[in-house]
């Protein structure tokens, strides 16, 4: 394998499908043959107002070109006091830092045409004096892949084991990365595997409009699933479809919601609220246990659980009930805060673009070949 040259500390942004904030966070990335060690030296969730939220996903419904100009801008400033803040709370001076990786926000994604993330590089640069990577997607997408997940360069670099590992993450979107022991990129696949928390806070947030989400599973845990609206869900032809693949708000949007709400109600008259999460939650569950049986042939012996809906209990534990015989942990019982994982892979994409190294696994997205991804604009600092 080839060794790798080159780390440093880098900053990660991300806000994800599920809209509760930005994660940002502080790494150091140090070279270890072929692969790299990653300390984890701040991690932040800088919390979105209801009317940051707000403006966002009206964003993914339509605006006009002054209100997207406006969202763009100030947008720009929520990432940088992130940066800002994460870089004050791990006490990392700002000329220490060689970028920061910014995902921007997903607007629209359609796989096999285009895919657009919403940023403002050079507020975030002019804000911190630092340099500033973004617009990791597009790329990608250019050369025929999906342009998601792009994660999986992190998992493969950052979190092979011993043996086969799935590493699931629950954000907005679920999506697995398969890594062998060694971490070969040519072995690595990832997909989306279909809803991950967006469907389940939709559904808390109609029904109980003063909640964001069901906190620790609460809510789900007192309910039943309604198996007949599982299965009517699980038909979709996304999750038949054959990896590479991904999705997002595009697919799993308000009217999916209410879709499902409805169909709960329409199979069951006398279901609870607390019936209707809990066949979300499952959703959740059964999708990533039906991609694991369809399309992971690997001998995979343990998953690990990132992003917000790792801390849901009814959720992982519908997922070790499905998932059986395979040992089900949270990232951060072998890792770090389970919620900082994706800004983390963000900060490491950063790092690759300075090296020239390519940021996509081809047998992930699809892509006809590795790609360095991402736009530089320069820092000064």
């Amino acid at each position: 394998m080839e060794t790798i040259e080159g780390g440093g500390v880098c900053v990660g942004l991300m806000s994800g499908t599920s809209l509760d904030g930005i994660s940002a966070a502080v790494a150091r990335f140090t070279p270890e043959g072929s692969r790299f060690r990653v300390d984890l030296l701040g991690f932040h969730v800088h919390e979105y107002a209801p009317e940051q939220r707000d403006r966002l996903k009206a964003a993914m419904q339509g605006a006009t070109a002054r209100e997207y100009c406006r969202l763009a801008v100030d947008f720009g400033g929520w990432l940088a006091d992130a940066a800002v803040q994460v870089l004050a709370d791990a006490g990392v001076v700002r000329a220490e830092v060689r970028a920061i990786g910014s995902h921007g926000q997903t607007l629209w994604h359609e796989p096999g045409h285009s895919t657009w993330q919403i940023d403002a590089p050079a507020v975030i640069a002019e804000r911190t004096g630092i340099a500033v990577v973004s617009d990791f997607r597009v790329r990608d997408v250019a050369a025929g892949g999906q342009g998601a997940p792009l994660v999986p360069i992190a998992d493969a670099l950052l979190f092979a084991g011993d043996d086969w590992r799935a590493l699931q993450n629950l954000g907005g979107i679920g999506n697995v990365t398969v890594v062998p022991p060694d971490g070969t990129l040519a072995s690595v696949r990832a997909f989306d595997t279909g809803p991950g928390n967006v469907v389940i806070d939709a559904v808390v947030r109609r029904l109980e409009p003063a909640k964001r989400y069901d906190e620790d599973g609460r809510i789900a845990a007192s309910g039943t699933p309604i198996a007949s609206v599982l299965d009517d869900l699980l038909s979709h032809p996304y999750f038949a479809t054959e990896p590479p693949k991904s999705t997002g708000r595009e697919l799993f949007d308000d009217a999916y919601v209410t879709q499902l709400i409805d169909r709960c109600r329409a199979t069951d008259p006398d279901a609870t609220d607390a019936d209707v999460v809990a066949t979300a939650t499952a959703l959740t569950a059964r999708s990533i246990a039906d991609a694991y049986r369809r399309f992971l042939p690997e001998p995979i012996t343990e998953v690990l659980l990132s992003g917000g809906g790792s801390k849901n209990a009814t959720l992982k534990g519908m997922l070790q009930q499905e998932l059986e015989p395979l040992t089900v942990r949270t990232f951060d019982e072998r890792y770090f805060d389970a919620e900082a994982k994706e800004a983390v892979a963000f900060a490491l994409l950063a790092l690759l673009h300075l090296e020239s190294r390519p940021g996509n696994v081809p047998t992930a997205t699809g892509a006809r070949g590795a790609r360095v991804l991402g736009a530089f604009t320069p820092g000064f600092i």
